[in-house]
C-alpha cells in the first residue's frame, strides 16, 4: 500500500484541508497504515503536481487553511490502484527471532516484553470495540459503511488474535524444564 492512495482515499471520501486530513488519518487509516503529518503534507504536494488532486483556495482569515478535492485523475488512478493483483504481506515481526533465540538460549526475560505487548493489544481491542459500538450499532447500514465496518472487524480479528497469542505465549514462557 502506499500513502497516495491512502490519501486519495481520504479524499473520496470527503475534501479536507491538510490538517484535517491528518487528523481524520489518524483517527481511521493510521489504525493500519502510518504517516507523519509532514508525510501527508509533503504528500498532498506530490498529488497536486500529479493532477491528481487540486488545492482550493485558501480560507480567509488567520490560520488560513488549504482544502483538497480529488480529481478524475485521482479517481482513475485510485481505481486502478484498487484493482492491482498482489500477494498477502508476511509475518515479518523481530519478536518471532526473539522467540526462536530464547528458545536457543533458554529463558531470556522475553517474558516481560510480551507481557508488555499484551497490554498494548489489549488497548487497541478496547478501541476498537468501541469504535464498532459506536459507529456500526445499525445493521441496515450502506454498502458503504459495510465494507468500512469489514475494515474494522479484520483489526479486531487481528488484536483478538494477538491477545490470545500473547497470552498463550507467557504461559509457554513460565515454563523452566
Amino acid at each position: 500500500m502506499s500513502l497516495p492512495h491512502a490519501l486519495l482515499t481520504a479524499l473520496v471520501e470527503r475534501p479536507g484541508s491538510g490538517s484535517e486530513l491528518a487528523s481524520r488519518f489518524d483517527r481511521s487509516i493510521a489504525f493500519f497504515w502510518q504517516a507523519t503529518h509532514q508525510q501527508i503534507y509533503r504528500e498532498l504536494a506530490r498529488l497536486e503536481e500529479s493532477g491528481w488532486v487540486q488545492s482550493l483556495p485558501a480560507e480567509q482569515g488567520r490560520g488560513r487553511k488549504r482544502a483538497y478535492k480529488i480529481l478524475p485523475a485521482g479517481r482513475k488512478e485510485l481505481k486502478r490502484w484498487v484493482l492491482e493483483i498482489d500477494d498477502p504481506a508476511s509475518l515479518r515481526e523481530p519478536l518471532m527471532v526473539r522467540l526462536r533465540a530464547d528458545a536457543a538460549l533458554g529463558p531470556t526475560g522475553l517474558d516481560k516484553e510480551i507481557a508488555r505487548r499484551l497490554a498494548i493489544h489489549v488497548e487497541k481491542l478496547a478501541v476498537y470495540r468501541e469504535i464498532e459500538a459506536r459507529d456500526f450499532a445499525d445493521v441496515s447500514d450502506s454498502r458503504q459503511k459495510q465494507v468500512q465496518h469489514l475494515v474494522l472487524q479484520a483489526g479486531i480479528m487481528l488484536e483478538s488474535l494477538w491477545v490470545e497469542w500473547s497470552k498463550n505465549a507467557l504461559k509457554v514462557l513460565e515454563r523452566r524444564d
